[in-house]
């Protein structure tokens, strides 16, 4: 096997992210170990309603050039095809806004 093949590789601000959003409240599991473009992240949270929502967050290192945040092949494939709620996000203060996002806002 060729060396570095089947490397799970974790965006250095993953962890943050996840704290922070298991803070604000969420419920997160972690698939980034998954692969084949599947997204870093699944979190589930409620609305202001009670209703729950399940979203998957595709993390990038905001660090990094727009180029290093790219989605891969695999991503964007999983992306264009996935029919449910699907992000990505490359900042804490990103998932902050997203979990912000299910509350009811005064104005659009």
């Amino acid at each position: 096997m060729p060396r570095g093949a089947n490397v799970c590789r974790v965006d250095e601000n993953q962890n943050e992210i996840v704290k922070v959003l298991r803070e604000l409240g969420a419920s997160v599991l972690i698939l980034s170990s998954v692969g084949k473009g599947c997204p870093d992240l699944l979190i589930g949270l409620s609305d202001h309603k009670g209703l729950k929502h399940n979203i998957l967050i595709e993390i990038k290192d905001g660090k990094k050039s727009p180029s290093q945040r790219k989605l891969t092949t695999d991503e964007q494939k999983f992306f264009d095809t996935w029919k449910g709620k699907a992000v990505v996000i490359s900042s804490i203060a990103e998932a902050v806004l997203l979990f912000n996002l299910r509350k009811p806002r005064d104005t659009l």
